[in-house]
This record gives structure tokens, sequence and C-alpha cells, in this order.
């Protein structure tokens, strides 16, 4: 045997491909009229056909092809003229038919890529296929009965596959690839990626070998992986295998493999398959598809904004800082709340701050979005144009009418809020004037330590200062007011 000394790792290279599977949101499943609800009774939503029952026949869900298309073009994906279906044979209790039926030799959707982000650093991802496929059940385990059930809820779902190319090289970059082509889904409206209900699953193809070396070393699978941190953490766990493997001078085995999220631990589950073994064969109650340009340039005309045009928007014509506009990016409700609040008048920048930071507070103390909290953009723009115009201070506008108004509902405006309120900013000079001398002959240690050299102090007289005014002194006529009469004392003495 080799000894793990004789083996230098720091040469070597990760290989990564991932096949993500994406739940379509359709009403219905793929072949039949049964709702694709997720959490209802088991067996409440299947039919002869998800059942696989002798005599009935598949008919194709038109919205759930167009979604895939739409999903492929946003890839980059060349679409086949002609595509067809196939029957991948394989046996398992949650698979009523004993077959599923998937895509093999013709998939519709070939050569794709998808740009990643990491620290900077941007890399294409080529994207090998996409084809569309019926989800299978699901096995339900009870560890106190000791007994497993079969839940066919599931069964005939839309799917894609989404296969990448082994162009990862990092487990960061693995999850950063998941987590831009989870945002692009999520922007086309085609899958909800919601991962803890299994709409977004993935099964990384892990291999290591040395660098510079051009053919790829033996692979394993890690299937159904349901969270961007756990495809990260099985990678980082799967290489640590491999290379223990070669370390000890044995060799690594086409697997399929489990990883448990909780323990960190991967285990095989069985030898991998290949193609052979799932005997593919075309489907012979379904037609094959094929497509014409037009119904092509429809589907196309309904993509919208994608996050990278997004952020390019933001960043090159909007001249965000890119901290912020990748947070509106990765958020969609939050940038598009932003869009609104700008056409509304709002400068970009207040208008991220606000969307971004100062609305934030008060909504996770109600447990509200700001999308879902009953204030419109419109309304919103309303009072941020109040702290523009210096009729409210942003502070009051965060802290007292922005809240008074998720109360209402949107039932009342903001000006009306002020005005009930008497939120309205203060200033007038005089009243702030009146203000600044009362607390300086308040707060005479304060005032000794500003003249004594503390600049520091001039915060803390400032804060006495608002909260003298009840917090609606305007700060642009109060701190140039306040250090005039703090600079003019040092200079006395």
């Amino acid at each position: 045997m080799t000894s793990a000394a004789a083996v230098d790792f720091s040469t070597w290279e990760t290989i990564v491909g991932l096949e993500v599977h994406a739940q379509l949101k359709t009403r219905t499943k793929l072949y039949c009229g049964c709702r694709t609800v997720f959490g209802d009774p088991p067996n409440t939503h299947v039919c002869p056909v998800c059942l696989g029952l002798p005599g009935s026949l598949p008919v194709l869900n038109e919205t759930a092809f167009e979604m895939a298309l739409k999903a492929a073009l946003a890839l980059g994906c060349g679409l086949a003229p002609f595509t067809k279906w196939d029957r991948k044979n394989y046996y398992y209790p949650d698979l009523p038919k004993n077959y599923q039926i998937s895509q093999y030799d013709l998939p519709f959707a070939t050569r794709g890529k998808l740009e990643i982000d990491l620290d900077g650093a941007r890399k294409t991802i080529g994207i090998t296929r996409v084809h569309l496929e019926e989800d299978a059940g699901k096995l339900v385990h009870d560890a106190h009965a000791r007994g497993s059930g079969v839940d066919l809820n599931r069964a005939g779902t839309p799917l894609i596959e989404i296969v990448s190319e082994p162009d990862l090289r990092t487990p960061a970059e693995a999850r950063a690839y998941m987590e831009a082509l989870a945002r692009i889904l999520e922007y086309l409206d085609v899958c909800d990626c919601n991962m803890q209900e299994g709409s977004l699953r993935c099964d990384a193809n892990v291999s290591i070998r040395p660098r510079g070396q051009q053919a790829f070393n033996t692979r394993r699978e890690i299937k159904n992986m349901n969270s961007f941190r756990f495809v990260e953490q099985a990678i980082v766990q799967e290489v640590e295998d491999q290379k223990r493997i070669y370390a000890e001078g044995g060799k690594v085995v086409q697997s399929t493999r489990l990883f448990n999220g909780q323990t960190g631990e991967i285990r095989t589950m069985r030898t991998k398959e290949e193609a052979s073994d799932y005997r593919y064969f075309p489907e012979p109650d379904l037609p094959p598809v094929t497509l014409s340009e037009a119904q092509i340039e429809r589907v196309r005309a309904t993509i919208e904004e994608l996050p990278e045009a997004r952020f390019e928007r933001y960043t090159k014509r909007m001249g965000l800082p890119e901290k912020d506009a990748r947070t509106l990016v990765d958020y969609r409700a939050q940038g598009a709340y932003f869009d609104a609040l700008v056409k509304a008048g709002i400068e970009p920048k207040p208008a991220a701050n606000w969307v971004i930071s100062d609305s934030q507070g008060v909504l996770k103390e109600r447990g509200v979005s700001l999308d879902a909290c009953g204030v419109t953009p419109g309304q919103c723009a309303e009072l941020l144009k109040l702290v523009e115009q210096g009729a409210l201070n942003r502070a009051t506008a965060k802290e007292k009418v922005f809240p008074a108004m998720l109360d209402a509902k949107g039932a009342k405006h903001a000006a009306a809020i002020v005005q009930e309120q008497g939120l309205a900013q203060v200033s007038d000079t005089g009243a702030i004037e009146r203000a600044v001398a009362e607390v300086l002959k308040a707060e005479q240690k304060l005032v000794a330590d500003y003249v004594a050299g503390k600049d520091a102090v001039v915060n803390a007289l400032f804060g006495r200062c608002m909260k003298a005014l009840k917090g609606q002194g305007n700060p642009q006529v109060l701190r140039p007011l306040l250090e005039s009469k703090l600079q003019a004392l040092r200079a006395k003495n």
C-alpha cells in the first residue's frame, strides 16, 4: 500500500458536475389532471395515470413543457426542433409503473451556460442538457412502527433536470452554481425552489485528479441533497473520502451515495448504474414534439429581466454599491419594491437604504415581508418624499410613521399620520436654538469635556438636543447650529 505521505494532494483538483431537479410550478401533474399540492394527506392526489394502472394513457401538460422551454431559453440552451419521450425502467417502491417517463437521447435543450460569481471572480459553467421528466412518489418511514409507507401524491409531478458540464472545481463553486440557478428559476416563476419541500434537489458527481491530467478519474454520485449548505458540505466530505482511498493505494468505485446532513457522513447506497441498466426505449403512449419558431418566440417573450441583467442595471445605470445591488437581486421581492419606489420618484440610493435597512427592523418585529406588509410602494414613496422635502426626519419616518402605516394596513397615508400625531420635522431656527441652549445649560459635564478637546461628545449632545425636540429636529439645521455653539465655547476658553 502507498502511504498517505507519498501522495501530494495539493497538486490535485476536484471535478464536480451537478444534476439539478427542479419541480415546475404547474397546478397539475405532467401527464394527468391530478393536483400538485405539497403537504396534503398521503395518496389524495392520484389517478389511474399516475398510478400506472393498465389501460391508462398519459397526456402531456403543455404548460409544463412551456415552463421547461422558458428555463432552457434563459440558460442559453440550443433547442431541438424534434424531441421525444423515453421510458427509464427501474424498480422501486415509490415508482408505481416500474418506469419513469423521461428523455434520453433526444432532450429538448442542450449546450447552455450559467455564469457564477464567487468572491468577485466570474466563471462560466457549461450546461450539458435540460430535459423534462416526471417525479417519483415518496417513501414515508415510521421509526416507531418499524415500517414504511408509500405516498404517491408526488408521483407524476413535472420536473426539469438540468445537467451541468464537469466544470466546477470547488465545493464553494458548486454552491454558487446552485444558488445562481435557483435565482434564475425563481425569477422565471417556473419553480419555487423550496428545497425543504423537495422542489429543488441536487445530485453531485464528484471525482479528483492530479492537476494537468486530462482524463477524468472515476466519479461517485451523491444523491438528493436538499440545501445549498448540504451540497457544499457533502462535496467536501466526498473529496476527503476519495483522497483517503487514493492515499491508501485503493481505487474509487463508481457508486451512488447518500449524505446525512445531521452527521456530515456519506454512505454508499449502491454501485452506480449505467444507462444500459435502465433499458431506455421510446415511450409508445406519447407522440414526439416538434417545436416551431413561433412557439419558441412566444415563450421567449415571456422572459423578463434576469438576475445578472438586474444587477448590471442597479450598479451601472443606477449607481448602487455592488453589495446593495446584490441584496436586491438575491431577494427578488425587495428588488421589485425598490424598482417601484424609484419609478414613483425616489432616488435609487435612499430607496435602496429604505428597502434593505430602514424598513426591516419594524417588519421583522411584525413577522411580515415588505411586499406583503399592506403598504404599497406608492404609499411608501409618499413617506420618503416627506423626508426628502424636509417635512419629516428619517428617524421619525422609520420609528413612528411607518409603523403606524403598517398598523393601518395601508389605510392611512403618511401625511395624515404626521398631521394627526404632530410629527412634522422642526426646522425653525428659533425653536432649535432654544432647545440647544437648554441642553448646553443642563449638560455642563459634556460641554466641559468638549471644551477640553473630546470631540466625540458632540454626538451625545446632539442626541440630547434631538430628545428635547421629541425626535423631530431637522438634523441638517440642528447639527451645524450645535457645533457652532460648541466651537464658540471652546474658542472662548
